[in-house]
């Protein structure tokens, strides 16, 4: 069992009055209390005593180069070190949100189903929006699940990338090989940049022991499409994107962006068939990417890294992007991707009858 922390008590602070006025180091001073050397540093520090500053009164400026003199001096006196740490302790503390019981309960239960922080934060808004303690974002998620240890242990696992510890974001890398016909995401129509125009996808591919499932993210609604590739090769990957592009009515494929790996080197057949424009981001810019990314994290809670995937697994693999695409998120004003992409095609559908019928 760990030890209990305790706060210093007023005959410590006598010892550490007594100890800094003879010079003693803050190891030495803490070895003799049986106190941490930080701790010691810490209560000197917070509470080192102004003899013109008793009652938070104006404190002179003096030039370094000056010696300070008993009015402006500093000192570590135990009685005012007391009187300051009890002040301290008996000022109200604000409850961290998340100790809310009602709250928790919420949060934990979204976390179970596997849903990400951003739609955990918005599901009170929509459920609760009268009550101001039902109110959470998606750091403070994070956050209070890393801040303990029994906490990360058994809700760190149901975050999307699941670490027991908070990672920084890394670069990606570079094909070494030239692609074909490539054309840079700075020639990507505006409409797909800034995500206001439908039909703008975005490509990549999740890496498995055996086969490959490539994935394909609808910009402005988050829809997900993914398709297991039996081999890694660029013909056998743009024959299973053909097989999920081909199905969807023209307005539904306007483009797609790609990461720089070498299956997709054969993009020019998409080009060819459905008649979309294709376009490659920049190295090193997942970012420019970032729903693909997300959706490729997503099926990575379900297939983690050096998961056998096998043909077979289809279904399993549906199952997956249906889950991803029933779970309302943020960025959609918490509607689903699969809600967001119908409103978008039966729009898309009033526009082509008004034009039929003119």
């Amino acid at each position: 069992m760990g030890e209990v922390y305790s706060h210093l008590s007023e005959e410590e602070r006598r010892v550490i009055q007594i100890e800094v006025g003879n010079g003693a180091s803050i190891r030495g001073i803490g070895a003799m209390l049986g106190r941490s050397p930080s701790s010691i540093s810490r209560e000197i520090k917070r509470n080192t005593w102004f003899p013109s500053n008793e009652n938070e009164s104006y404190r002179p400026y003096r030039p370094k180069r000056l010696k300070a003199g008993p009015w402006t001096g500093r000192y570590y006196i135990a009685g005012p070190a007391q009187r300051k740490a009890d002040r301290r302790r008996a000022e109200p503390r604000r409850r961290h949100r998340l100790s809310c019981e009602r709250l928790w309960a919420r949060v934990a239960e979204w976390l179970g189903r596997g849903w990400s922080p951003p739609p955990v934060s918005g599901g009170p808004r929509v459920l609760f929006p009268d009550d101001s303690a039902m109110r959470v974002c998606p750091e403070t998620v994070c956050r209070w699940i890393h801040a303990d240890r029994h906490r990360r242990e058994r809700w760190a696992r149901c975050l999307p990338r699941g670490h027991g510890r908070r990672r920084r974001r890394g670069g990606g890398r570079t094909s070494r090989f030239p692609i074909p016909g490539r054309v840079p995401i700075s020639e990507r129509p505006p409409e797909a940049g800034d995500r206001s125009g439908f039909g703008h996808w975005e490509a990549d591919g999740v890496i498995g022991a055996g086969c490959d499932p490539r994935t394909e993210v609808e910009r402005k609604t988050r829809f997900l499409m993914a398709g297991i590739v039996p081999g890694k090769t660029a013909g056998e990957s743009v024959g299973a994107r053909l097989a999920m592009f081909s199905p969807l009515p023209a307005g539904t494929r306007v483009s797609v962006t790609h990461d720089n790996g070498t299956e997709f080197a054969r993009h020019t057949r998409l080009r060819d068939g459905p008649g979309m424009d294709t376009c490659f981001a920049d190295p090193y810019s997942s970012r420019r990417r970032g729903g693909n990314e997300n959706g490729n994290g997503m099926i990575r809670r379900y297939l983690p890294e050096r998961s056998e995937i096998r043909m077979g697994m289809a279904g399993e693999l549906r199952e997956i992007v249906d889950e991803a695409d029933n779970r309302p998120m943020r960025v959609l004003d918490y509607r689903t991707p699969a809600e967001a992409f119908a409103d978008e095609l039966l729009e898309l559908q009033d526009q082509q009858g008004c034009c039929t019928s003119k």
